[in-house]
């Protein structure tokens, strides 16, 4: 299991793609998060949780991925080249490689719990969609720009599973207010389906989204 500090959203795209050809046949898992929802995991879970990487510092974006193999010592030569190389190419800033269970088990802890730490922070709207790669991020950016009106109060955070194109937008404020809601939706499926997403992902329809389903299937 590795935890990079990564400087741009293009950097985890190309990280990616660069996972899927030098570590293909032992990828197992490939999450993003951003700054905002790292920050309220350190907040919020400040007992369990302290940042892992050395540098201590904040970093845009962050990405952890994980290898499942069946030859140990060849798959963490094949881990330890292909960091080497994003260090090489300017992809990372820092990164941190777990050495045993309970570290790996430490580092998936701040992936699995930043909905729970985005929920302790505030009132939330959460979007679960699925977005091509390449634009999944700019959805956290224009809703943010959207917002913006509504003062600091209002957080847009972005985070989910960057390998299977999933991207959790979580708006959150203090307390629930229609005028956000009325600036949320039916923006984020209108914009999910003209970049030809889906407005479900891994969770599913549910009661939440049978009415807007026809922004991704026909009647």
């Amino acid at each position: 299991v590795v935890f990079l500090a990564v400087p741009s959203f293009e950097n985890c795209q190309k990280i990616l793609t660069a996972a899927k050809q030098q570590l293909g046949e032992i990828l197992s898992a490939y999450e993003f998060l951003d700054e905002l929802a790292f920050d309220m995991v350190l907040k919020v879970q400040h007992e369990r949780v302290r940042n892992p990487l050395s540098s201590g510092e904040s970093s845009p974006f962050y990405v952890l991925f994980e290898t499942h193999g069946s030859h140990q010592e060849h798959d963490k030569t094949k881990v330890s080249d292909f960091l080497e190389r994003l260090v090489e190419d300017g992809l990372i800033t820092d990164g941190v490689v777990a050495q045993d269970e309970t570290q790996a088990k430490s580092l998936w802890f701040i992936r699995e719990s930043v909905p729970e730490s985005i929920s302790k922070s505030g009132k939330v709207y959460k979007y679960d969609i699925s977005i091509p790669v390449a634009k999944m991020y700019d959805i956290v950016l224009d809703m943010r720009e959207k917002l913006k009106h509504r003062g600091p109060t209002v957080r847009v955070a972005g985070y989910g599973h960057l390998g299977d194109s999933n991207l959790h937008l979580n708006v959150c404020e203090p307390s629930y207010t229609s005028e956000t809601l009325q600036v949320v939706e039916p923006y984020v499926y209108e914009w999910t389906a003209g970049v030809g997403g889906s407005v479900s992902a891994e969770h599913g329809i549910g009661v939440m989204k049978p009415n807007h389903l026809h922004y991704s299937k026909s009647a």
